[in-house]
Order: C-alpha cells, then structure tokens, then sequence
C-alpha cells in the first residue's frame, strides 16, 4: 500500500527511546558558558555545499511507526489525555487502541515547572474520585493557612484575597514534576507507550488532504556547522489519526500548526508572564506546613504586572517565586535580577536566611485568558493544556485546568474513533502484526488501511465551550487586562476586585488584548538604566549559578537550537543592539544571550549566544521586539534536568 504524499521535513532519532530508558545517557553534566569565553559562532554550511553523502543523509526516508494517537509532550494535559484514552478504550472498546506520547526531556516530568499550589478537581474526574486528592500523601501538603500582602520596601500590607484564590482547606502544594512522574507511571499501567528523551521536530502534513497525519522527530547528530556527524541518526516518523499538542506554553509545533491553519483568527493575540522559582530546604523555625503566601508591589513598578509567592510544603521545603507579565515596555528591567530582590525582602528573608537553596527554574506562562485560546482544533490533531492558553490567571493555576482539557479531547477522540470504526479487535491487531512482518521480510514498508486517516475533532471545541473549564475562565476574562490600562496596577487591583467580588463574569463586555509583548516593548532611550545591587551569595546569586543548579545539558558540538535570521549574528546586532541595548541578556534567566564589549565593530558589541545554558523558558521566542529568535527543539534529551519543581 502506498504511502501518503506528506511535505518535507527535518526531524530526532528513536533509537534514544531505548537508550534513555536504559540510562545510556548522561544528562546531568552542567555545559555552561562563561560570560568571558568570547567564542565566535560556527558558520553553518548551507545544504547546497554539503557534499552529495552529507545531503543524502540529510534527506534519507525516515522509519515509519503507526499509532492511533500520537501525543507529544509529557506534562499533565498530555498524560491526562493518554490516561482517558485508555480509561475508556478498556472500558468500552477492545483494549488495544496505541497511544504514544513522546517527551523531550530525558525523563517524564523533569522539563516541568510550576508553583504549585493545585486545585484537586480535574485529577479527581481523571481517576473517578469525589474527595480528597489522588495522589500519594507525601506527594501533596494540604494548605493550611495562606495570606496576601502588598510590599513596599521593607514593609507589607495585608491586602484581602479574591475568592477564586481561596486555598485554605481544599488545594494542595505539590511538586508538579514529581506529579508529572507520578501520572507517567499511572498512564503505563493503562498500556500507553511513553518515550521520553525524543525531541518532536515537524509537523507530518498529507499534501492531498491538508491534514496532519503524524510527526517527525528530530535528527540526532548534527554539527554546529549544520553538517552531519559521525554519531548522525535520521529522525523517526510517527503517524497517527489524530496528534495531540501538549508541549506546554509557546510550544514550537503548537506555533506552527496556529499559523498554518489560522487557529488565531478571530482570537486576540497571546500574552505571557515569566515564572521564576527556586526550592529552598529552610531552617525549622522558619517552617511553615501549608502556608501559602502571595505578593504584589515591590519590587515590581506600577507598570508591570506580575506577584510574588512563597509555599511551604513537604519535610522542610520551601518553593519561593517570582511571576512577571512580558507584556512591560521598559526594556532595562530583568525578571531574574527582580526576582533576586525579592528574596531580600523581609516577607522572604525571614524565611530564607540560613537555609539552602536546592533547585532553580524558569518556565513562562500564558496570560491572555479566555479571549486569547485560539481555535483548538485542526485538520488531524488538537491542542490541549497550555498550548491552547487555558490558565487561569486570577487563581494562578493552570494544572486543574490542563487535565481538564486532556479529558475533553480524550472523550472526543474516543467517540469519533468508535463513530468512524477504527477501534481494532485484538484479532484485527494481530492480523497486521502478521501483514507488517511479512512486509518487512520482503523489504517492503507497511502502512495499515487507516494509516492516512487524519481526524478533526470539531467536538472538541464543542465540549468545551459546555464544560465547568469555559465558565471558569468566562468568568475572570476581564482581570488580567485590567492591569494594562491607563490607571496600571491601582486600576487593575479596583477593576479586577469588582468583577471577582461582584460581577462573576457577568459584565456585559469582555476587554481585548490589543498587541503582543513584543510589539509593546519600547526603545531603551525612553527609559532610565535600572542598576540591579550585586547578588550576596546567601539569598541573591549570580545567574550561573542559578543555572548549575538547573542540571542543565546540551551536547557541546550541537546545532544552535535558537535560531536568527541564517544565523547572522552581526545582522542581529545591527537590528536591535542601538534600539534595545541588549534586552537579549535581561529577559533571559539563564544567561543565554550577552553582547561582549568589541571595539572592532561598528556598535562596539559582539552578540553571542551560548546554547548550552538554556533552560527552555521561551522568553526570548516571546519577547524579542523584532521577533527574530525562533526557539527551535534541540535534541532529544537536552535542556534541564529539575528537580522538585
């Protein structure tokens, strides 16, 4: 049987599936490039001077695998579908429906970041439960007490909490990672297939129909010169009837797939925030069990959205943090040096001094609400959890919310499977193992009847908007934009405390983001310089040393997965340097991006990007003014390794 026309595209090798569960890899070596090293980046050779054996690497047919859903990602929207799928194919279909979710990262759950403060309900519908919270009970601090202060330097006001942000007696304070691993481990019990360390590439799109039928994984063993390697492995090719898109916020195929099919149109754009923790094991008598506390006001000006907060949970952990909306025009603040000045306020100090810090991470987030969830659907796949925006920002928390949106898509695919008839009896599977041997034993490949078959799952958005997930988010549409207008963080706190108080979604409009956090940021010379104070080394430190406390590793002769226009990194300079004077190395957390001082050129300044230090926050794809950095996936395996976040 013929396979499908699908467009070209490049991709990351399976083999890694084994060898990342075997542990043949070794992703906690800390690569991280010192500010002073100056290295000049590799010149890619363009495809057309490679010579004929490198292109024909570059291009061979990729192995073919078949599933029925392909998910990629691994975070709680991704495993909450995989888990429903084999839930209700247990319950009412034949059992033998593939699911496959592949993961990025080396291990489930080890890309992950959140506060956590979680709301116990979409885990509940998950595992068929009414109380309490289905996880182990060393995995989850029930909150006890919680409070929400104003800072201004050196004091705090007690400022009363909305009622959506209501913890006390009812949430929880967990590790999401260690969530994460926890439902990879309930979702293999099921018969889902996860493969972690396997970076998804490409989008598989059937030229005929416009659909998508499955993905491609990304090449292992290219050079930083773009060449292959000696160690070069071609990509895999995973086809499906339907893909699920839960890469996490700003996700690289969820990008793509908005753009082609124009999920956006008729939605407002997407705005983001910057989340930045670390996990402190503190002195006893500064222990709190189940204390939660929120933070508005210093160090942040009036202009900038965002909150501090610090939870209490476990045997002496503390989680500390700091959330900034990218939408601030000024583009000398740094998120990491606010949120270093943070910890020095006695809110937190008091609670720090004389502890450890154990754990750093960075992840943005989605703001935009309601009126910034594009269309979640398309020709053959879905986007769920933060890929399609569903946090809820006023009770900043967006986990409840992404199992929830796993579940819908689960149901839907489901019923449209059993519609269509694509469920398989066993006896049906084992016909084409049969087929698929033989095929291989004449060197033949085999593809299943309903291998072009590329679902559209219009249901979906349908229960949705019938679902408690659209009402929650309907009613606090109107918060988060509040904050950006003319009357700033004391208009936002009167406009956002009237509708949370009194109106409960009920007001007659529904307010717009209007621009992108690109587009608001403004020229550097319209703003005064921000001069941060020196990191102490006991609460405050340098940025490298957050990052070597990330676990952070990205293979030395690798090509740059953060990618400007054909890698011309003195174009770049000559974009944005005079206009922005090295935003680049504010907004990033992790010291990827700096300019070294040059006097041989004509700005002064040599841009540099040093790869092996990111940690995947996708600030830079976000908040870059010109929108020229793409945050491409580097290889399977790559990128942070966190703990307890």
């Amino acid at each position: 049987m013929l396979l499908p026309r699908i467009s070209r595209i490049s991709s990351d090798a399976i083999y890694r599936m084994s060898c990342f569960r075997l542990g043949a890899f070794s992703p906690y070596s800390k690569a991280l490039r010192s500010f002073s090293t100056g290295i000049s980046p590799f010149k890619e050779v363009p495809f057309s001077r490679m010579t004929e054996e490198e292109q024909q690497l570059l291009t061979e047919r990729r192995v073919v695998d078949h599933a029925d859903v392909c998910i990629v990602g691994g975070g709680v929207a991704g495993l909450a579908t995989a888990i429903r799928l084999k839930q209700l194919d247990s319950k009412e279909g034949y059992g033998t429906l593939r699911v496959v979710v592949l993961e990025k990262a080396p291990d489930m759950g080890s890309h992950i970041v959140s506060g956590a403060v979680l709301e116990p309900r979409g885990l509940r519908e998950l595992f068929y439960t009414d109380e309490g919270i289905p996880l182990p009970d060393d995995m989850a601090t029930l909150v006890e007490e919680e409070h929400m202060k104003f800072l201004v330097p050196n004091d705090s006001f007690p400022v009363p909490e909305p009622p959506q942000m209501t913890n006390v007696g009812k949430n929880y304070i967990v590790s999401l990672s260690e969530v994460t691993k926890y439902l990879s481990e309930r979702a293999e019990e099921l018969g889902v297939e996860l493969y972690s360390g396997i970076s998804v590439d490409e989008l598989v799109i059937d030229e005929a129909s416009n659909s998508v039928i499955g993905v491609a994984t990304k090449d292992v063993g290219v050079g930083k010169n773009g060449v292959p390697n000696d160690d070069f492995e071609r990509g895999m090719q995973f086809n499906s009837k339907l893909t699920v898109l839960a890469e996490g916020c700003h996700g690289s195929l969820s990008k793509k797939a908005i753009k082609k099919y124009k999920l956006r149109d008729g939605r407002n754009p997407q705005t983001y925030g910057l989340g930045i923790k670390e996990v402190w094991e503190v002195k006893p008598e500064n222990f709190k069990r189940g204390y939660v506390g929120h933070t508005m006001g210093y160090p942040l000006s009036e202009d900038v959205y965002g909150g501090g907060f610090q939870y209490h949970f476990g045997d002496g952990l503390v989680t500390v943090g700091l959330v900034v909306g990218l939408d601030y025009k000024n583009p000398w603040i740094s998120p990491y040096q606010e949120f270093q000045k943070l910890k020095h306020h006695p809110f937190y100090s008091s609670v720090l001094k004389g502890g450890k810090c154990i754990s750093y991470a960075a992840r943005t987030l989605n703001e935009g609400g309601l009126q910034s969830v594009p269309q979640l659907f398309f020709p053959g796949g879905v986007l769920v959890g933060a890929s399609a925006g569903f946090m809820n920002v006023p009770k900043i928390k967006g986990s409840h919310t992404a199992i929830k949106s796993g579940i819908l898509a689960a149901e839907s695919a489901f019923k449209a499977f059993r519609e269509k008839n694509l469920l398989k009896t066993v006896e049906e599977v084992e016909k084409e193992a049969i087929l698929k041997e033989e095929a291989e034993e004449n060197g033949d490949e085999y593809a299943p009847l309903s291998s072009a078959i590329a679902l559209e799952l219009r249901s979906y958005e349908e229960t949705f908007k019938n679902s408690w997930l659209f009402q929650e988010l309907y009613e606090v549409r109107n918060v988060r934009p509040s904050f950006s207008g003319p009357f700033k963080l004391l208009g936002g706190l009167a406009f956002s405390g009237l509708i949370t108080l009194f109106t409960k979604g009920r007001e007659p409009f529904t307010l717009n983001h209007h621009n992108t956090d690109a587009y608001v940021t403004e020229n550097a010379a319209l703003h005064p310089k921000i001069v941060y104070p020196k990191p102490d080394g006991e609460i405050s430190f340098d940025i490298l040393t957050s990052v070597s406390r990330t676990g952070t590793y990205h293979k030395e002769d690798e090509r740059c997965h953060l990618r400007v226009p054909s890698q011309d990194y003195e174009l770049h300079t000559e974009r944005l340097y005079k206009a922005y004077l090295g935003i680049e190395n504010r907004f990033c957390p992790a010291g990827v991006y700096e300019y070294i001082a040059d006097e041989t050129k004509e700005d002064g300044v040599k841009f540099q990007i040093n790869a092996q230090n990111c940690i995947h926050c996708k600030t830079c794809d976000i908040k870059i003014p010109t929108q020229t950095i793409d945050w491409e996936v580097p290889e399977g395996g790559d990128g942070p390794k966190y703990q307890m976040t």
